[in-house]
Formats: structure tokens, sequence, C-alpha cells
């Protein structure tokens, strides 16, 4: 069974990948540039990524409506990216305004042309209260609306396997399937060295805290996150 796995280039998307490849799909990989301060990094992890696993099959989709609309500290440079603030409830600034939902449907649209019947995101419930388009209803939502809106033999799915984990969980399951996570980046502010500071490094670096393992990547600080 063919399926395509969306990487960003982060922690969450890398294991995803680990995990296909683990179930023995057969793997293309989707990447999307939206405008993001750190799409040169995150385009050189995909990059990286895909080259470790294998992947041959590979799309990059130039989406700059993304940045046009606007809304969000990734895509705007005139709203600041709000420092670690990894309890809150609230939405962050860096919520690009329904996102998945974008990157999605290009990746059913090329499912159906290349015959994949799975599609893997490595969405994370534990970001879903920040984040309304990481929740489990909105993965199930999703679902229905590809059965009704694809050919009937398709048969495309959307499987979220990382949804139900911390983010320490994912960490250790990365580590035991051997998982690169020196190719992986999370900053949502710096390309070269990550800032630390921002809620996606205070997420990743509390992780590997956690799991008592030093995060391979480079930091400019790297505080300890409870």
């Amino acid at each position: 069974m063919k399926a395509i796995v969306l990487i960003s280039g982060g922690m969450d998307s890398l294991v995803s990948t680990a995990i296909a490849k683990r179930d023995g799909y057969s793997l293309a990989a989707l990447h999307l540039n939206y405008g993001q301060r750190t799409e040169r990094k995150e385009l050189d992890c995909f990059e990286r990524i895909t080259a470790h696993y294998g992947i041959a099959e590979k799309l990059v989709v130039d989406v700059t409506h993304l940045s046009r609309i606007g809304g969000s500290s990734l895509t705007d440079k005139t709203i600041e990216v709000s420092k670690a603030d990894i309890h809150s409830k609230e939405i962050p600034t860096s919520y690009v305004p329904f996102r998945n939902a974008n990157i999605l449907s290009i990746a059913v649209s090329w499912a159906e042309v290349i015959g994949a019947q799975r599609i893997f995101i490595g969405a994370v419930e534990e970001d879903s209260s920040g984040y309304p388009d990481c929740r489990k209803e909105f993965y199930a939502a999703f679902n229905q609306m590809i059965k009704l809106g694809t050919k009937p033999t398709s048969d495309i799915q959307v499987i979220t396997p990382v949804i139900d984990m911390k983010k320490s969980a994912i960490v250790k399951l990365g580590l035991e399937m051997n998982a690169p996570f020196e190719l992986s980046w999370s900053c949502y502010r710096e390309n070269d060295v990550a800032c630390g500071e921002c809620d996606s490094c205070a997420l990743r670096l509390r992780a590997f805290q956690e799991v008592g393992i030093e995060d391979p990547i480079p930091y400019r600080v790297r505080p300890v996150y409870r």
C-alpha cells in the first residue's frame, strides 16, 4: 500500500515518517513552502529526511497564499513570535489559519493521482489547545470529507500515528526506531541556530529533557522547561 508522508521537517513528522516506513508502506513525500520564517531550513530538512529514508517520489508545493493571507507570526514578520508559554490554553500567534486543511487538501489531490491510500501527518493532540487543526475531531471530520469528495475507488484516509502521544513519548519512539532527530527542525524563528525560546523549541526541549537525552540540534539557549 502506498502512503504519502507529510514532512514539515519537524520531529513529529519525522517520527510519523519512521512509523510509515516501519509499517511497510511504499512512501511518497509532500512538503509545503508557505512563506514561513524558517522555510529555507524546513525545506533542507525535508530533503535530508527523504534522502535518509530513500524516498524518491517527492512533491514540494509553494502555497504563497497562506503568507498573503497572513494572520500568523510564522508568515507575517510584523507579528512577533511569542516567547514560550507551554501551559497556555490560548491560541498562539504562531497559528496559521486553517493551514492543515490546506495541506491535507493538496495531499488528497496528489493521493488520487498517484494511487496512495494513506496520508500520514504528525499532528499531536498535546498541541491542540493552541492549534484547533491538531485535534482528533478535525481529522475524523476531514476523513469523512475525503469520502464524500473523492472517487469511490480511491479509499484515501488520513493517519495520525502520534496524535495521542506526549512529546517525550514521541522522542522515545523515534529513538527506538533510530529516527535521525539531528536532521529535523522545530524552531519558529531561526534557520541556523534554534532560539530555544519559542513554543515549538520549548515543547521539543522539554521532551528531550524528560527523556534524559540531549537534543542533537544546536540552540542559542537551552532553558529547562517543566
